[in-house]
């Protein structure tokens, strides 16, 4: 019999074993908890590991007003050939000479801040209505045009070289924004350096708030062993504001209230609440009245 945890609303981090879509680990998490509404925030890749953040119940409307950037990856970069889907499990479409650890370095400083990025075949991003992927593994060429992207910090280190100094991998750590293929960035710091290169591991350990350290694994969780935190813990980072019993009764209604803290979105809660669990009574944003600022409630936790 398959082991639940309990249900509510809330956040789940889970440390996304390699070899599972994003979308297998929803699946994963409605079978443990019971939950049929579950959405995840930032997909990773099949072959990546590490950070998944997964909304439940009614906090997975909270997904647009996360704090989850800049997310910071982890990845083993290999060198001398490129592949089609950019990582291990792709077929080889070039090599290259291996680059030396010199080369490498000198690029370094193109891929820093806002950079164009053409997506790779193998990705989710839309061609005249199809996933590009589905186009790659129909065998159909795919076109994708360059997108605008951000990187915060790249470094590269642990270098193994061969004989001859060349650098056969090494490690790479990237913190970026939303949208960036870590694999695409170590395919063109390859090329930029005249040589060619895939990722064979990657590993996100951070998207904005949420950390790694944080996660449980899909064992865990299927054991019963894990808990689903408070829909509050999805809103870190952003102001709060205490009520009044009569605003809880607005709030839990849809009712716009007296804005009395700063920022754009707030968290509205109950401080008579039993538990941390049931505080959150609606997530808002500040709208400007002729009575002042209101905060008009986005996503409502607490029933009429």
């Amino acid at each position: 019999m398959t082991a639940t945890v309990e249900r509510r609303d809330g956040l789940l981090l889970v440390d996304k074993p390699a070899g599972m879509s994003s979308h297998d680990v929803v699946v994963a998490v409605r079978r443990a908890t019971g939950e049929r509404q579950v959405g995840h925030a930032g997909t990773l890749d099949p072959f990546a590991t590490g950070l998944l953040v997964l909304l439940l119940g009614r906090a997975t409307r909270l997904r647009r007003y996360l704090r989850d950037e800049p997310k910071e990856y982890e990845a083993t970069v290999v060198f001398g050939a490129e592949t089609d889907t950019e990582d291990a499990g792709g077929a080889t479409t070039q090599t290259a000479r291996l680059p030396t650890p010199e080369a490498l370095r000198a690029t370094l400083a193109a891929f820093h801040g806002d950079i164009d990025q053409v997506p790779p075949a193998y990705s989710a991003k839309r061609v005249g209505g199809h996933r590009a992927y589905e186009l790659a593994r129909a065998g159909s060429p795919v076109s994708l045009a360059p997108v605008r992207v951000h990187v915060h910090a790249i470094a590269l280190s642990e270098f193994d070289c061969d004989a001859h100094g060349r650098v056969i991998r090494c490690r790479m750590r990237v913190s970026c924004g939303g949208g960036t293929y870590v694999r695409s960035l170590a395919r063109d710091i390859a090329r930029a350096a005249a040589s060619a290169a895939h990722l064979s591991t990657l590993r996100r350990h951070r998207a904005g708030a949420f950390h790694l350290g944080r996660a449980v694994s899909l064992e865990t969780l299927r054991a019963g062993e894990a808990s689903v935190s408070p829909a509050i813990d999805a809103v870190v980072g952003h102001a709060s504001q205490a009520l009044t019993a009569e605003e809880v009764w607005a709030v839990s209604r849809g009712i716009d209230i007296a804005a009395r803290v700063d920022g754009d979105f707030a968290a509205l809660l109950d401080p008579a609440a039993d538990t941390a669990a049931t505080a959150l009574v609606a997530f808002a944003q500040r709208r400007a009245s002729e009575r002042g600022d209101r905060w008009q409630p986005r996503v409502v936790f607490r029933d009429p």
